[in-house]
């Protein structure tokens, strides 16, 4: 049995599951929903991410495709770094509802480029 499509399909499920909370928690943001302080929505993104993380680490291993080697993958991990920046200011930092809403929006356009990375895997 072929480990490969096991370990994409479980980083495809969980990047779809942490993209769900992501919305989720943003329209909990938005509404001004108690919802957002709640203690499972505090712990629930860190497991999904953790999981997303570690299959995208187990991929990278199994395939050889490091980043620095290969252009999509880099692209994809410095679209990571500025969506976890932007979500933190979506859901946290933001010291306005003005900026978390702005930062909400360009966190989600950042989940689709790394999705068109993904999906396109450019060369550069």
């Amino acid at each position: 049995m072929e480990i490969y499509p096991i370990v994409k399909h479980l980083h495809m499920t969980f990047a779809g599951l942490s993209l769900l909370g992501f919305v989720i928690r943003g329209y909990w943001m938005i509404s001004g929903s108690k919802m957002l302080n709640a203690k499972p929505v505090k712990i629930v993104p860190h497991i999904v991410d953790t999981i997303l993380l570690v299959s995208a680490v187990i991929l990278v291993v199994m395939s050889g495709m490091y980043p620095l080697k290969v252009d999509f993958v880099t692209l994809k991990l410095l679209l990571l770094v500025a969506y976890i920046v932007l979500g933190t200011f979506a859901l946290k930092r933001g010291k306005t509802k003005t900026i978390k809403i702005v930062a909400f929006i360009a966190a989600l356009a950042t989940f689709f480029a790394i999705y068109w990375a993904a999906m396109t895997k450019p060369v550069f």
